[in-house]
């Protein structure tokens, strides 16, 4: 299906072949964007891995330092003191059974589920309406923990997880359109950091082989991972 217009003259912005380094690419990409709403900035990362081997899975979480951009609606399954915490925190919804039930009834209207680990024995009564919307806690991503007011307050302020697909590539939101270049580089930064620390044991030859960050509508730049490495680092 052809381009449109705006997309097309969006394009013309870009030098196809081109590799840009971070700050020059956080500069273009408010502009590339097309959508009359405040675009979302995501970004495509090509490991150099087979997903398909246990050795070989990539998936972390990490807390962006300008955060996503977007409100987060974190609900916790957790009782007593740990309901308080969450609540402190700012969860959007705390409970129990009575969560268990909401959710078993249709209700869906959260991002993020987090509960303390004495619950995943009611929680997991959830896992065929949970698993397949990525909803389910689990260790590996942070959410089920009994630390609950730190991992809420995370989240509120920009926590993300993230994890391989079946072709090898990490999608994950890195900010907005709105956002000013240096938020967006030092988002992308510390998520391309966060990756490399989790370079699996497994990985052999070139880890990340291609990065781009591209916005809701319009075209993705693509990005000198050296770059974006540095920056991390600086």
């Amino acid at each position: 299906m052809p381009h449109g217009k705006k997309y097309m003259d969006a394009a013309k912005l870009l030098e196809p072949d081109r590799r840009y380094l971070i700050d020059e690419a956080c500069e273009l990409l408010p502009r590339v964007s097309i959508s009359k709403f405040d675009a979302t900035m995501e970004l495509h990362l090509r490991l150099g891995i087979d997903p398909r081997h246990a050795d070989q899975l990539v998936r972390g979480t990490v807390v962006l330092p300008h955060g996503t951009g977007r409100i987060t609606r974190v609900i916790v399954f957790a009782q007593g003191e740990k309901a308080q915490d969450a609540l402190r925190a700012g969860a959007d919804e705390v409970g129990g059974d009575d969560l268990v039930k909401k959710i078993d009834d249709g209700w869906f209207e959260f991002d993020v589920a987090i509960a303390t680990p004495d619950m995943m024995g009611t929680v997991g009564r959830l896992g065929k309406k949970l698993g397949p919307r990525g909803l389910m806690p689990n260790p590996k991503a942070g959410t089920v923990t009994f630390d609950i007011e730190r991992a809420v307050s995370e989240i509120k302020s920009g926590r993300i997880e993230f994890k391989v697909d079946r072709a090898g590539i990490v999608h994950a939101p890195v900010g907005k359109a709105s956002f000013t270049p240096d938020q967006l580089s030092a988002n992308i930064a510390t998520l391309v950091d966060a990756v490399q620390r989790a370079k699996p044991s497994g990985a052999k030859g070139t880890y990340m082989r291609t990065l781009t960050v591209a916005p809701t509508m319009g075209p993705g730049l693509r990005i000198d991972i050296p770059s974006a490495l540095a920056a991390a680092s600086a």
